[in-house]
């Protein structure tokens, strides 16, 4: 336990040190403050546009339209810039040899494990809150106040699909060699997964409607049974991820 502990604030301070914990909380944090801005300026902006004379107008927008914007931003860039921050979370030690210390000197390797998990995950968890605040309170501030059914809910969601997408990079890091084998094995997890969606039979089970069904969560009272049994599946998934990479990680030559 003390091991756990000491390695996870070890991961907190190179996080520090590495600026991985500014990119994070500042690029998140843009993205909650930006997308309900472009979701009022959207009108203006296609407004002042033309095509062969022909001018293009837009509804008004509303809450539903910032908060759209904002889960397209947090699931398309917002998780790309969580794997390239943390694609390197084990291999580059792996590759380094700096945990051969460690480890020899009474670290257990399931230590390493969770620690650099949790690490990763308290960061990710920081940084998405943040943003969901920002984003909240700016859409009232444009938009006024408002209530709409089971937000908590659909931000749970898409930030599960976070913690999903960093355990399979941590055991796609412990299967992989080299600093990108493991992003390269989390980018092929993810594509088979969204192909796999396109079938309604696995869509309730398929993480990757965490982060594509958001909007539907909000307007569509009945998709929360269905995404709350792909919310169980994913947990499940995330905890087989942690005991998989243990196991591998334990066999692994270092």
């Amino acid at each position: 336990m003390n091991g756990l502990i000491a390695f996870t604030k070890k991961e907190f301070l190179e996080q520090v040190r590495s600026y991985k914990a500014v990119i994070m909380v500042s690029v998140l944090f843009l993205f909650g403050m930006t997308s309900p801005l472009l979701a009022k300026m959207m009108p203006d902006i296609f407004a002042q546009l033309t095509v062969q004379g022909i001018s293009i107008s837009m509804p008004e927008p509303t809450v539903l339209d910032a908060y759209g914007q904002f889960f397209k931003n947090m699931s398309q860039m917002g998780l790309i810039v969580l794997l390239l921050v943390f694609n390197v979370m084990l291999s580059q030690e792996v590759t380094r040899g700096t945990l051969v210390i460690l480890l020899a000197k009474g670290l257990s390797r399931s230590a390493v494990i969770m620690s650099k998990y949790l690490a990763s995950l308290i960061l990710w968890t920081v940084s998405y809150v943040l943003a969901a605040v920002t984003d909240y309170g700016y859409t009232v501030y444009l938009f006024g106040s408002f209530s709409l059914p089971h937000l908590f809910f659909s931000l749970f969601c898409l930030w599960l699909f976070g913690a999903f997408l960093l355990a399979v990079l941590l055991l796609a890091s412990t299967l992989a060699s080299g600093n990108y084998g493991g992003l390269l094995l989390t980018a092929t997890v993810m594509m088979v997964l969204m192909i796999a969606n396109v079938f309604p039979a696995f869509q309730k089970w398929n993480p990757v409607a965490l982060a594509s069904d958001n909007i539907t969560l909000l307007t569509n009272a009945e998709a929360i049974v269905g995404m709350s049994v792909t919310a169980w599946t994913t947990l499940l998934m995330i905890v087989l991820c942690l005991i998989l990479s243990i196991i591998v990680f334990r066999k692994k030559k270092l």
